[in-house]
């Protein structure tokens, strides 16, 4: 069984010698190049490959599958940053930026289609593949569209928030293990409870990315806390801490909202201390993880095999508490 970092770099290599994109038009593929260029964790497609290895040497058909699951986020990623009109992306100019709103839209569509293209070649339980792969693109869809229809709304619940994240987040992570065990030939219980494993794990650490933003150690995260906070983002937190105030603490979260004070997130991390909404967050991120954690010991394989991807997710879920 290799670790997560043997096989980043084995995926890493795998981009450099075939790169997914041929060269013209350059001004299309280029732009893609770039951004896969750019790196990133590579959680998602090594996720697929670790499944596949738990079953079987880890095979052409799950290389084919990881590179299509990559395209796909950097997909999300291209796209997502138009929506959010953000300049920056793993601290360089997003494609849109760099290269135009309408170079942004043609590089996120085209690197969509290469990522089925990529898909195509699986040659084991492709139908079951497909079907799933496509159904998540769907879910990551409505996940985003939920995300910003949140944006203007004031009374979005924990229950809205847990599955709008479900939708935007966990279930690619789900989806990439659970590809990775069907291209090994499971198509038993072992993948759905793969599939659970990687939903749990991906509300938990969304919900500790939730806290570290609010309450993370900044020399350790490399940022400052709060950027949450100032752009008014409805995290578990602030849902939180909305639903537990009292009705001077809802004034004081509420006139935070509308702030743009120096203070504002000093003073909202107060509130949602007071409130119990911190608190609130790490038991989520506890009894998510907790979940995580069992679907990953059902799965009926010997639980040697099972040590790197239980490795990966207790980095991914201790970073910095």
């Amino acid at each position: 069984m290799h670790s997560f970092q043997t096989l980043a770099a084995s995926f890493e290599e795998r981009l450099s010698k075939y790169p997914p994109f041929p060269e013209e038009p350059n001004t299309l593929y280029e732009p893609c190049q770039y951004l896969l260029q750019l790196g990133g964790k590579r959680v998602r497609p090594v996720l697929c490959l670790m499944a596949n290895e738990l079953f079987t040497e880890i095979s052409e058909d799950a290389w084919h599958a990881a590179l299509g699951i990559e395209l796909f986020h950097n997909f999300t990623l291209i796209h997502d940053d138009i929506m959010d009109k953000a300049p920056l992306r793993r601290g360089n100019p997003t494609i849109h930026a760099r290269n135009g709103l309408t170079a942004g839209i043609l590089c996120g569509d085209v690197t969509c289609i290469y990522a089925y293209e990529s898909m195509a070649n699986i040659t084991t339980a492709l139908p079951q593949v497909l079907h799933l792969f496509n159904r998540t693109a769907i879910e990551v869809c409505e996940g985003q569209q939920l995300d910003m229809d949140y944006e203007t709304r004031s009374d979005v619940t924990l229950e809205e928030y847990i599955r709008m994240i479900t939708l935007k987040t966990s279930v690619l992570l789900a989806c990439s293990l659970k590809i990775g065990a069907l291209v090994s030939g499971g198509l038993g219980d072992n993948a759905n409870k793969l599939y659970a494993f990687g939903k749990n794990l991906g509300l938990a650490f969304q919900l500790q990315d939730d806290y570290l933003d609010a309450f993370g150690d900044t020399t350790k995260l490399g940022k400052q806390n709060g950027g949450d906070i100032l752009a008014n983002k409805k995290t578990f937190l602030l849902i939180k801490a909305l639903e537990n105030a009292d009705a001077g603490q809802r004034k004081g979260i509420e006139e935070l909202l509308v702030a743009d004070g120096p203070g504002k997130v000093q003073e909202m991390l107060a509130l949602f201390t007071a409130t119990g909404a911190d608190t609130a967050c790490r038991d989520a991120v506890t009894a998510y993880s907790k979940l995580a954690f069992e679907c990953l010991e059902d799965v009926a394989i010997p639980s040697k095999r099972k040590e790197p991807l239980a490795e990966l997710a207790h980095y991914l879920l201790m970073r910095d508490r």
